[in-house]
């Protein structure tokens, strides 16, 4: 009950309201939403963001991510009080303070491929001393008792990123002035800095247990201007590369005075993720290391590379499966996958060489595309075996079904930038796309033995064994259902579309390839006729249509598709159908009468699990401004 919120006079001009539990509703129709946006994406989470009103929420890592690009806490109070309709409660000041408080304090860095934690304080390496598991990876050997430190000196880092401040300037009338000094440093100061190196393989761990267990969180940046143990890589964008604004303002997000932050960039399908890492690469000039879901999207990188900079070929290295190239004797960029790299068990010579290059190397930039994948447990041994200064995740859906998320603020770093949705729909970066459900009646056979074998409507949760399976496949095989996904094909290849059919079900993807005469894709498909198919499927006008299992879902560029018709899924996954959502969301020239350039169908059995399962995909979606059709009769 926020009902004793004391409402400004002047309320009607300010965008937000600041709740005592740390939401944050914002008006997307108020004169100050692009200012008031961008402050917000900055020191908190989106929780939903549809057409009028946003909700946000304060959380510790999203006040970690504001202070490590160097907005301060007194600054996030002071603008967060003058936008507010109301009196900024005691409570949000009384948390930003407190979780903010050890942010900055202590940092890991990486010198001569060995991971040190580094503060100007000792005091602070003390207090995370006081952990056993930290005090456990300590590596003694050079750093001598528990009481010393080794001790250097640094650059002094100067003032970043004031435009928040200029902001709440701005807001309160005043300029501000004389504000340029606070906290910088005089040309060529340092500042006295103490370390201590940590034991091979417990980086990981000493940035969980820092973060969880004393709300320590140690900061990761890359000082690579000053970098001159490693070689520079010779790249650069190429004259005709242009980037976009949210792009940019991502990018501004991970680098200041200097440095390179580690953290995630969150930006749509389509959106331009793998330039705006190109960028990124060509920035910090040093070798990077790229890590993909699959040899498709290897491949993909290597031509994005090509074709954005002006970077040697023969500096680009390739580990995959089929190719294993060696490493740049200097500098290069190596694009593998995150199975390559985490695989335990016995690898051929030239692999097992490849690998132990990698170990060997100190990589300047680490790529983490599709970076929801790597909590899990597989692809956790990545970062345990690559050791890089600077790590760049990059995803669409920053979304798991289960609480593994979280762990990528340790094991990365913060969020960075998180665009929306519907702005960049509304400026034409992105497809404006029709969501639509559709009710397919179940069969009355069909719908027999669906009820023969435990289904029923209220069915929340996958049942085990045999019964579980044919189940599914009684409502994803639902011959209205197949009727549904034949005519929708029809239509939109009569209309000069190009379609693509999804199916996680293998058996039900090859029936309803074979019955509407279409190429499949799934995961036994070879990578050579894979090339072929998705070749055909862009360049050649006569296959508009082509079916894919969940191997589509993500690294698979088809700018050409713009009409999905989904007929299976994985459960409730919203991740999946963001995913799959983003493969028609790259910008089309064209719409139809009513502004609709590509169109999202997914096919559901009414009175079946599947009508639970599809509600809960949707929501993800539906936060992001998405608005879903439902159709009974096509």
């Amino acid at each position: 009950d926020f009902s004793d919120l004391e409402l400004k006079p002047d309320h009607a001009n300010r965008p937000l309201w600041a709740c005592p539990d740390g939401s944050i509703f914002l008006e997307a129709r108020s004169a100050l939403y692009g200012p008031a946006y961008d402050f917000l994406v900055a020191i908190a989470e989106p929780v939903a963001r549809p057409e009028h009103v946003h909700e946000y929420r304060l959380t510790p890592y999203s006040l970690y991510a504001a202070v490590s690009v160097d907005i301060a806490p007194a600054s996030i109070c002071d603008v967060l009080d003058k936008l507010s309709k109301v009196k900024l409660p005691a409570r949000i000041r009384a948390y930003v303070m407190d979780c903010t408080k050890n942010f900055g304090r202590a940092k890991l860095v990486l010198r001569g491929n060995r991971h040190h934690v580094e503060s100007s304080d000792a005091a602070a390496l003390r207090t995370l001393l006081e952990h056993a598991g930290i005090r456990g990876a300590r590596d003694a050997s050079e750093d001598g008792d528990d009481e010393e430190f080794r001790a250097g000196e640094v650059a002094a880092e100067l003032a970043a990123n004031r435009a928040y401040l200029e902001l709440a300037a701005e807001l309160d009338g005043s300029d501000d002035e004389g504000a340029e000094d606070d906290g910088a440093a005089a040309p060529g100061a340092t500042l006295r800095t103490y370390s201590f190196k940590l034991k091979v393989g417990t980086a990981q761990d000493v940035k969980k247990f820092a973060a969880n267990d004393l709300d320590f969180p140690l900061a990761e940046e890359y000082d690579f201007r000053h970098d001159l143990d490693n070689a520079v890589l010779p790249v650069d964008l190429r004259p005709s590369t242009k980037i976009r604004s949210y792009q940019e303002k991502s990018l501004s997000k991970m680098f200041g005075n200097g440095r390179a932050r580690s953290g995630i960039i969150v930006l749509p399908c389509g959106a331009g993720k793998t330039l705006t890492a190109i960028v990124a690469a060509a920035t910090v000039k040093r070798s990077t290391l790229v890590l993909c879901t699959n040899a498709t999207a290897v491949a993909q990188w290597k031509a994005q590379f090509a074709l954005w900079t002006s970077l040697d070929p023969a500096r680009i290295s390739l580990f995959t499966a089929e190719v294993k190239e060696d490493l740049h004797p200097e500098c290069g960029v190596l694009i593998t996958t995150y199975h390559m790299v985490s695989f335990g068990g016995q690898r051929s010579l030239d692999g097992e060489r490849l690998i132990e290059a990698v170990k060997a190397r100190e990589w300047g930039l680490m790529l983490l595309d599709e970076v929801h994948v790597v909590p899990a447990q597989t692809f956790r041994r990545v970062l345990a075996v690559c050791n890089a200064h600077c790590k760049l995740g990059l995803t669409a859906t920053l979304v798991r079904e289960d609480d593994l998320i979280t762990d990528l603020n340790f094991l990365i770093g913060p969020k960075l930038y998180e665009a929306n949705w519907m702005d960049l729909t509304k400026n034409g970066h992105l497809a404006n796309v029709q969501c639509v459900e559709v009710w397919c009646p179940m069969a009355g056979p069909f719908y027999r033995e669906y009820l023969r074998h435990g289904g029923c409507g209220q069915e929340a949760k996958p049942r085990a064994g045999g019964d579980a399976r044919c189940r599914r496949l009684l409502y994803v095989m639902n011959p209205n259902k197949f009727r549904a996904c034949e005519y929708l094909v029809h239509y939109h290849e009569q209309r000069g579309d190009k379609v693509i059919v999804f199916s996680d079900d293998v058996f039900a993807l090859l029936k309803y390839a074979t019955a509407l005469g279409r190429p499949a894709i799934y995961g036994a498909t070879k990578e050579a006729e894979r090339q072929a198919v998705l070749g055909s499927f862009r360049f050649n006008s006569l296959v508009n249509t082509i079916c894919l299992s969940k191997v589509g879902d993500v690294a698979i560029d088809l700018p050409e598709a713009n009409v999905i018709v989904q007929v299976s899924s994985h459960f409730g996954s919203r991740r999946q159908e963001a995913q799959r959502l983003g493969r028609i969301l790259r910008a089309k020239p064209s719409a139809d009468g009513d502004g609709f350039n590509a169109f999202f169908y997914t096919l559901v059995s009414t009175d079946t699990a599947e009508m639970f399962y599809s509600a809960k995909r949707q929501q993800y979606l539906v936060d992001q401004g998405y608005t879903f059709k439902v159709v009974t009769d096509l």
